[in-house]
């Protein structure tokens, strides 16, 4: 098997990493071929960096791993959720108050979904379901924030997500992004977050799902 895990930052899976020995890049476990790509913060980065190595190899499935903030409060801080849908929420033009999706527009879609696997999709039932955003500015002010909330009702947003299943989506590769829930979206206030916790619990998850797959 042939296995791509994808991640923003380094940070957001060194746990992982330092669980298994593996280091950027190429990998195997027990005959199994693991990847691991660092992508860099947001979805240009994310785009690019795939579109590279998606160029040269080929995998059974990818897993995109990161953190995440939340606008709904029932996700509690240090939740772990697989995204099933993820939209590109600022792709489009404004309308004097008024905002046009790319999908109104007629130029595409704004929203991509995850490619089902049934090993991926049998291996994490547990985990809860949720629609995110993918933003180049995170919300961090309160009108902004109650338009997004009115306009789409998305339960977490990142940088990258979106990105992620747009490449998989075109290289037709099975894939799952799981995240875990950093601080909810609000005016910006990071003595509130909990990253070590978020980061913690995410490769909690992603241990005892690598040592299920292989």
């Amino acid at each position: 098997m042939k296995l791509l895990f994808v991640s923003a930052t380094l940070e957001e899976i060194k746990p992982l990493m330092e669980t298994f020995d593996f280091g950027e890049g190429e990998n195997t476990r027990n005959g199994h071929d693991i990847t691991i790509l660092v992508t860099g913060v947001g979805m240009v980065s994310t785009a690019y960096s795939l579109g590279n190595i998606l160029a040269l190899r080929s995998f059974d499935m990818a897993i995109n791993a990161g953190i995440a903030g939340s606008f709904q409060r029932y996700l509690e801080i240090g939740k772990v959720v697989k995204v099933i849908e993820d939209c590109f929420s600022e792709l489009g033009a404004e309308d004097d108050s008024a905002f046009l999706s790319i999908d109104q527009m007629g130029f595409g879609r704004s929203c991509e979904t995850s490619i089902a696997c049934e090993t991926l999709e049998t291996l994490t039932p547990h985990l809860q379901t949720v629609s995110a955003i993918t933003v180049n500015k995170v919300h961090g002010n309160d009108e902004s924030i109650q338009s997004t909330v009115e306009r789409i009702n998305p339960g977490i947003e990142s940088m990258e997500g979106a990105a992620f299943f747009y490449a998989c989506r075109f290289n037709e590769l099975p894939c799952l992004q799981i995240r875990a829930i950093s601080n909810y979206i609000e005016r910006r206030n990071r003595e509130s977050w909990n990253i070590p916790l978020a980061v913690a619990s995410l490769n909690y998850e992603l241990i005892a799902l690598l040592n299920k797959i292989v």
